[in-house]
């Protein structure tokens, strides 16, 4: 198991959401502080602030791809072009192996209670989500593509 991947998976049993999950577990590729990308990531939770849709996991390695190979430049559609290209071969790694990028997709059949409040973190929590094992399919499918 690479070290992002483990480490992913830590930081979602430490409490992370699935954003900062994996977004973290890369803080030594994109060079932010903790706090920081933390807080950029935290939004991104339960698939958008729990709204359930794209799953914070996709999100967080977006975001890693985006400060390590994005483009900058608004002008450059040759750039954005292959960045999307990018993204988008994320995406399709991340949902043959999973079935969906959408988190309410890869949620399916588990009983999550509606509404923006999270839910307590305990055994039984982690024990009927996919979440640890999709922010650890995200982080090796980002140290593959890195």
């Amino acid at each position: 198991m690479s070290e992002h991947k483990a480490l992913a998976e830590k930081l979602f049993y430490d409490g992370y959401n699935c954003a900062q999950a994996v977004f973290l577990a890369f803080e030594d590729v994109t060079g932010l502080d903790k706090k920081t990308a933390a807080m950029l990531a935290s939004s991104f939770g339960g698939g958008l602030g729990r709204m359930r849709e794209v799953c914070g996991a996709v999100s967080g390695a977006a975001m890693v791809l985006g400060i390590v190979k994005g483009y900058s430049d608004p002008g450059d559609r040759e750039a954005k072009k292959a960045h999307y290209k990018r993204i988008q071969d994320f995406c399709a790694k991340f949902k043959e192996k999973n079935g969906s990028i959408v988190c309410r997709e890869l949620l399916n059949g588990v009983n999550v209670t509606p509404g923006g409040v999270p839910e307590k973190r305990t055994d039984s929590y982690y024990k009927k989500r996919p979440c640890p094992m999709l922010v650890a399919d995200a982080a090796e499918i980002l140290d593959e593509m890195l």
